[in-house]
């Protein structure tokens, strides 16, 4: 159970009542305290709407910070927003693999997506490597964008744990299907 309540818009005035429009648990709780929510808001928004990062490899990065956190909520989202996003049942296997260090199909460019992904994370930097081989494929700009969505996310599934949000019954059967390791 979360440790701040669940809000609904009838609990928020008129203008923080947007941002319930997608109303999640993760926002639910996060308007205990509505302007970190817009703030929080505003930088998810960019990611998803205002990047031209490619959703799938987008989507694989945050894929890989929340098995590599093992955070129910945000792998459990994230693997049905994935599919929305070109991501296929194979590819969320291969990172199973790719992250056990078993060859997989993916291309190349995802996984030194995947490689950055669980370097940030465990090391809270690129190698060197990574960075120059995403620079080169990317540019700089995506490469800032893929960066800074690896580093939210992460942030996030601090933010989740902390708050312990609950992972709502629709996202379950994701859970069910690819479970986080024990």
């Amino acid at each position: 159970m979360a440790r701040v309540p669940y809000l609904e818009k009838t609990d928020l005035a008129e203008a923080d009542q947007d941002l319930l429009n997608r109303p999640i648990w993760l926002f639910k709780a996060l308007v205990n305290s509505p302007k970190a929510a817009r703030a929080f808001s505003g930088l998810g928004g960019y990611i998803r709407y205002g990047s031209k990062l490619d959703p799938r490899l987008r989507e694989l990065a945050i894929l890989q910070v929340g098995w590599l956190a093992r955070s129910p909520y945000e792998w459990s989202h994230h693997v049905k927003l994935g599919f929305d996003f070109g991501v296929t049942e194979a590819d969320v296997h291969a990172l199973i693999d790719d992250t056990a260090g078993k060859p997989t199909e993916l291309d190349p460019l995802a996984r030194t997506v995947l490689r950055a992904a669980r370097e940030m994370t465990a090391d809270g930097a690129m190698a060197e490597a990574t960075f120059q081989s995403l620079q080169e494929s990317l540019g700089n700009e995506q490469v800032v964008d893929l960066t800074l969505t690896i580093a939210f996310y992460n942030a996030v599934v601090r933010v989740l744990a902390t708050l312990q949000i609950d992972v709502e019954p629709d996202y379950m059967p994701y859970l069910q299907k690819f479970p986080l390791p024990a």
